[in-house]
């Protein structure tokens, strides 16, 4: 199962794993990060993972594929916020952030995933829509 969840900032494409994955579940999320990309510069994302036990085969092959699609594009995505308390995936993400340093990934034990989601949310100065959040309020 993977579920899209609302986020207040439009940049983050939030999700909830937990079960089997499949495919079609994949894909919107993978639908998700590309329309949020179209309306942002930057996308960061929040995965909660709850119990995660494996992917179909489908669901695998299509999420190597894509994940191959964006390594030419890893300057669009800001932060990856992973939320779980299995140690093996908490490994697993600091790996990635090893091997994609262009991405700020984080893991946050569950009971914290509010703090995961502000975390996402927050953008470098200079990638804020309007120069107001970015702190500039005029001569």
């Amino acid at each position: 199962m993977l579920d899209l969840i609302t986020h207040s900032a439009g940049h983050v494409v939030a999700m909830k794993a937990g079960g089997m994955v499949t495919g079609q579940e994949l894909q919107r999320a993978i639908d998700a990060i590309e329309a949020a990309k179209r309306s942002h510069p930057l996308v960061s994302l929040v995965i909660i993972i709850d119990d995660l036990r494996w992917m179909t085969l489908g669901a695998l092959l299509k999420d190597v594929g894509y994940g191959l699609t964006q390594l030419g594009d890893l300057e669009r995505y800001h932060r990856a916020a992973v939320v779980t308390d299995q140690a093996w995936l908490k490994h697993v993400a600091h790996l990635e952030e090893r091997l994609f340093r262009a991405v700020e990934i984080q893991t946050f034990a569950r009971r914290d995933h509010v703090a995961a989601m502000a975390w996402a949310a927050e953008l470098p100065r200079g990638a804020h829509e309007s120069p107001e959040e970015d702190g500039y309020h005029g001569a």
